[in-house]
């Protein structure tokens, strides 16, 4: 966590944003998280700076107890999500957010207007979390409870369930080598899986990494390979997370380059909001590290 001063660590301070689908109804995406979480979200006690009609929404829920401390942003159409942005990337510790829940609606236009994308694109750059399902959102919260000592949310206990589970690894040229050191650093954790799914090169690389450590003939398949990203690989792990047989995607993006595949990539991710209570993505390279090492603290309290 980021801190005030030597001795005393400050709140987590997150951004909060639902889509109008994932606000309104009695059990919107917005209404499942504040009240699935309340315990981590108790434990946490982090400050939230919420936009405009996503707070409107809690009020009319009655969930301000359990969203707690919090600050108003504008309305999106008056710059509160312009604003969320700023907020990313600032440098003042007193100012910046260090994760940002945006629960996305894939069929909501104004997921896809400049500033949505821009938030998500700084959040990579900044590697600071970009939770855009409620399986995200949920997930992340849950884990940093257990990593301040809370106890894990018995509701998700099955989600870590690794032997059940198939998770997609995916990288861009530049974060190829990242991934690498990062599956050889969990290896074991990875290697719990059912199933694991790659593109392109980057399966490719991996089983030659699973050769190394487990032998020849048991590393051979240790991920199943699919066509490159530009070549319809990411379309082909799309498919697998709507069939609901990927739950999480961990997807090393560069944010610097352009992308002749853009669709492809803006697919993969509104194939998991499209089963946003099931799916999620984690594209940060800060956060994925730490990420992979929660599961494996939570893992012990789900057996």
């Amino acid at each position: 966590m980021l801190q005030n001063s030597p001795s005393k660590p400050r709140a987590l301070r997150i951004g909060l944003i639902a889509n109008r689908s994932h606000q309104d109804a009695p059990d919107s995406a917005l209404v499942q998280l504040l009240r699935g979480s309340r315990d981590a979200i108790a434990h946490l006690q982090p400050e939230w700076i919420v936009v405009g009609r996503t707070l409107d929404a809690i009020i009319s829920h009655d969930l301000l107890s359990a969203c707690g401390q919090h600050q108003r942003f504008p309305y999106g159409r008056e710059g509160g999500l312009m604003k969320l942005v700023a907020r990313v990337v600032d440098s003042d510790p007193l100012r910046a957010v260090d994760a940002v829940i945006y629960l996305i609606d894939p069929v909501d236009p104004s997921s896809v207007f400049p500033e949505a994308q821009a938030l998500k694109r700084q959040c990579v750059i900044h590697k600071k979390p970009f939770l855009s399902t409620l399986a995200s959102a949920r997930e992340w919260l849950d884990l940093e409870a257990v990593a301040n000592g809370a106890a894990a949310n018995p509701a998700l206990n099955a989600s870590y369930a690794l032997q059940h589970e198939g998770i997609a690894l995916i990288a861009h040229d530049a974060m190829k080598e990242r991934m690498l050191a990062m599956a050889e650093k969990h290896f074991a954790l990875l290697d719990q899986f059912s199933h694991r799914y790659a593109t392109g090169t980057t399966g490719g690389l991996l089983n030659q990494l699973a050769q190394k450590i487990k032998g020849e003939q048991a590393g051979r398949n240790w991920v199943q390979p699919f066509m490159s990203g530009p070549l319809g690989g990411d379309a082909q792990i799309a498919e697998l997370v709507l069939d609901r047989k990927i739950r999480r995607i961990l997807f090393l993006e560069d944010p610097h380059v352009a992308r002749q595949h853009e669709a492809d990539i803006q697919l993969l991710e509104r194939a998991a909001r499209t089963v946003s209570n099931f799916a999620l993505v984690v594209s940060e390279t800060g956060g994925a590290d730490r990420w992979l090492e929660l599961i494996s603290k939570r893992m012990a309290l789900a057996c």
